[in-house]
This record gives structure tokens, sequence and C-alpha cells, in this order.
């Protein structure tokens, strides 16, 4: 197994992927932060609106759009309704980050099973993969940022294609700033300077200047240009806009310094591994390329007290963590591959048996625990239930047997499979779980024939539920603006559906049902009054 994964090294990462970011990709419904971009890619399409960007008809300059424009040509190609395409182009900048890693990891240390380990871990790394299979920006970001990196590695390694290593390196840090600003800059690109710089020095750069001018003028128009535009064309709005983002920075989800030390757990399944890996002393004198793991480790840990000294904070804010933690955990698990048969100490082998037995043991139990968890709900997904239930209890079963032959390299390659099974057999399961009897799409909605305003905005989830940009009202307007005789209104919702009593001075106002897009049923921790709103018929008297 190990000299054909080595001598096809892109193959097995090309069936990770498929199964992990590809499949099933149309299934959940959008998520709040898909919503925005989704909503935004319609209007680009709809109304033309492809630099001064909007959302419900409102400028939306929070985020640069090349991710949405991305989504917005999928969405050309393959239908506005097709969730999937919305999504298929964060997958597929996955793939290019995943095949760039690869050969980053390759660059450093010439070792194919090394850079085979190191993708494949955050292939099937927990925010990875759900950044890659959300139509997001993160993603973005940082594909782009990591491939900026590739060539920006080499051009500080060699004098051999420094313009094409340089120029290259440019556009795609420019084109990672146009995917979500300088969040990956900091996040990523820093903590690989101060890596770099520690470990391997900036050496003969006198003899690069040129190159490098050209290549920082490149990061800078390219960051810039948008947001000149939407200055020029939309002073005020840009203006307001920009301030609102930054003071979000300091002001909002405040945590302390010490929330992201946990950060290993956001590997998911790697979680062990991944807390072992950052023991430098106990790996220094095992791993086979020392300098390339000190410089991994030291990557890993200044984007992790980078990120901390920002006020706000949130777990998904760890995805760029996960890049070089995924590249240190490797050296751990490269280690294991070549001595775990051989290992005498029982302090570094019970993790091992923990993490992996753990593993195989919930694989087993698998279609017991399923079937008493789902119970009746599992009614249309028993093929998935079936060919889940078999493929990891074989899977548990093949790595109980591999732990005890002590055969390291077929327990690693068989939890990839693990995880790729989850996702590509298992992922439709998540909807037998997705009840509320309650669940009314507003999207009905769009061949009213009479007209229909909002009071209130609406969630992102149900601009894009309503399938075009909403008519906006204020008390006021509604209440002396409006000369139709009959006209729908969308309000906030209210147990008591009071919020247009204004209007019965003029109008008899009757609510007519309430749109709700909650994918769980009111009793579940997940439910959203966000997610509803009340549709009012209002008649002149």
């Amino acid at each position: 197994m190990k000299n054909y994964i080595e001598k096809h090294p892109y193959l097995p990462l090309l069936v990770m992927w498929g199964c992990v970011f590809v499949s099933h990709l149309g299934v959940l419904y959008p998520n709040i932060m898909e919503a925005r971009n989704f909503v935004t890619a319609r209007e680009m399409l709809t109304d033309d609106n492809w630099l001064l960007t909007t959302m419900d008809g409102l400028p939306r300059y929070e985020k640069p759009p090349l991710p949405t424009w991305l989504t917005a040509f999928s969405a050309e190609l393959f239908g506005l309704d097709n969730i999937a395409a919305l999504r298929l182009p964060s997958a597929l900048v996955t793939l290019a980050l995943l095949l760039f890693l690869y050969l980053f990891s390759h660059k450093l240390t010439q070792n194919k099973t090394y850079a085979i380990i190191s993708t494949l871990i955050a292939g099937t790394s927990f925010y990875i993969i759900f950044a890659g299979r959300n139509g997001t920006w993160d993603i973005y970001a940082h594909a782009f940022m990591l491939i900026g990196i590739y060539f920006l590695f080499q051009f500080f390694q060699t004098n051999v294609k420094k313009y094409r290593n340089a120029l290259t390196a440019g556009l795609l840090i420019g084109l990672s700033f146009m995917s979500k600003g300088p969040v990956s800059h900091y996040a990523l690109l820093i903590p690989f300077l101060i890596a770099y710089g520690f470990i391997y020095k900036f050496q003969e750069m006198k003899k690069k200047w040129l190159p490098l001018f050209l290549m920082i003028f490149a990061i800078g128009a390219l960051s810039a240009w948008w947001a000149i535009y939407i200055y020029i064309m939309d002073t005020a709005d840009a203006a307001r806009i920009a301030e609102k983002e930054s003071s979000r920075w300091i002001g909002y989800e405040l945590k302390p310094f010490y929330y992201y030390w946990n950060f290993f757990v956001q590997s998911g399944i790697w979680a062990i591994s991944a807390f072992i890996c950052l023991f430098y002393p106990y790996l220094k004198s095992r791993v086979s390329y020392l300098k390339s793991y000190k410089f991994a480790l030291l990557w890993t840990v200044a984007t992790v007290v980078l990120l901390s000294l920002i006020p706000t904070k949130k777990s998904r804010y760890l995805l760029p963590v996960l890049i070089p933690l995924a590249m240190t955990a490797g050296f751990y698990i490269e280690y294991l591959f070549k001595n775990f048969n051989t290992l005498t100490s029982k302090w570094e082998k019970w993790p091992i048996y923990f993490n992996y037995g753990l593993i195989a043991i919930v694989g087993i139990v698998f279609p017991l625990g399923a079937y008493l968890f789902f119970g009746d709900k599992l009614i249309g997904y028993y093929v998935y239930f079936a060919l889940t239930s078999i493929a990891l209890f074989g899977t548990g079963i093949y790595i109980l047997f591999q732990l005890a032959k002590r055969n390291f390299p077929k327990v690693f390659y068989a939890t990839i499979a693990f995880v790729m099974f989850v996702i590509g057999l298992g992922f439709p399961l998540s909807n037998a779980l997705l009840e509320n009897p309650m669940h009314n799409p507003i999207s009905k909605l769009k061949e009213s024939k009479i007209s229909v305003y909002t009071l209130d905005g609406l969630a992102p989830e149900l601009i894009w539920d309503y399938g075009k940009v909403s008519t906006f009202k204020s008390e006021k307007e509604l209440l002396n603006s409006i000369n139709e005789k009959q006209f729908g209104i969308l309000a906030s919702y209210t147990k008591e559906h009071n919020k247009l009593d204004f209007l019965k001075t003029k109008y008899k106002v009757q609510i007519k049902e309430t749109f709700d897009l909650n994918p769980l049923d009111s009793t579940k921790r997940g439910y959203k009054n966000r997610l509803k709103t009340d549709y009012y018929i209002a008649t002149k008297k």
C-alpha cells in the first residue's frame, strides 16, 4: 500500500477530496454566512451588481467580492437553485489548498510519505472540512494565501525563477485579500514570515530587491483596487461599513487571551496526535526532519499567539491554524510510520492505542448506536444507514486488527477511510435529525399577486429563500404612502402577532401565516426565532 501511494500520491488525495468535500454538497440548507454570499451572488446575476455588491438591494461591502464572483459563475453554469453548485467553488479551492499543501510539504522534506500524511490530515481536519463544504469566504482567503506562501518560500530559498516565484506569490497573496481582506495576511502570512525568519533566515535578499518590490506592488494593487473603487463610487456607504467592520474586531464576541489554547481540538479526529506533536522536547530527537519540524511548529504557535492577541474570537477563526498544524502533526505520524512496531515505552504507545482504538470502537458500535439514536427517523434513510454501518463496522474491525499487528500505516489510512465513509455515505443521515413540523418556506411568496413589503429586515436565510429583493417600508411609509387597497407585509415574528397594530386606524390587518425556515423544531437548542417572519394582509377600510 505504502509503495503504491508514494508512486501515485495524487490519487488518494483526489479520492479523499471527492468523498469528503464533494459528496452530498447540496444536502444541508444554507447557513447564515452562506446565505449572505449566495444572495449577493444572485444579485450579481440578476441586477448586474458585480462591483458595487449588494445584499437584498442594500450595499454589501463587508467582504471583498472574489468568492462571490466565483459563486455567481458557478450559479450561472449550473443554476441558482442548485445549492451544490453554489458550494462547488469552495470545494474546488479546497482541492487547490490540499494539492499545494502536498507540494509545500514535499518541498520541505523531499519525502512523499510525509507530504501525503500531512495533506490527508489537513483534508480530514474538522474545520477544514466545515469550511471546504460551505460557500463562505474563509477557505478562499487561506487557500490562496497558502499557495502564495508556497511560491514565496521558493523565492526565499533559491535564486532560480525568482521573478516567477515573486510575482506568482504576489498574485496569490493579493487574491487572498480579495477573498476576505487582511485576515489571512495576519493569521497565516505573518506567522509564516516569523517562523521562516527564525528557522531558515532571510538570506541573499539584497540580490532579490527588484522582484521583491514587484511582488509587494502586485499585492498592494490587487488588495487596494476594489476598496478604492467602492470608496470613489459610494463614499458614504463604504465609510460607514468600514467603520462598522473595524469596530467588530475590538468590541464583538470578546474572549480572553487563552480562549484558543485548545486549538488542537479543532482538528477533530486528529486532536490527540495534534496535541502530542506540539511537544518539542519529546519529538526533537525522533522526527526525521528536525529543521522542517521546528519551522512547522513555530508557524503553528505563532499563528495561535497572533490570533489570541485579537479581542474578538470565534472557534472558526482557528481555521488557518489547522494548515501548519497538519504539517506539524505529519512529522509525528511519519515517525510512527517508521517506529510504532518497535516502540517499547508504554507512555508512547498508550495514546496511540487509545486514540485509534476509540475510533475503531465508534465504528463497531455505530450500527446499534445509530439505530437506537435515530429510531423511526431512519425511515427513508435505510440505504444510507446500512451502507454507513457496514463501512464503519468493517473499518473499526480493520483498525483493531492492524493495531494488534502494530501496522501503523494501515491504521492511519483506515482512519482516513473512516472519515471518508462518515461523509461520503453517512452525511445524508444528518437530515434525519432535521424535522420541524412547522417548517414553512417563504419562497412560495415570490409569486404573490399582491405587493409585499417588509417592515423589519429579514434574516439572510429568509432573503435567500424569498428568491428576490424585498421592498422595505418604514411604519410611516406603510401608514401614509401606499395607495393600494390591499397589500402584504412581512414583519419579525411575535407570539402576539401585534407588530402591525399601528395600521389598524386605516387598515384591517389580518395575520395570514408564519414562515419558518428552522430545520429543527422549537424544542431543540438550535431553534432560532430570527428564521421566522409573520405575514400579514392589510386591507383598506
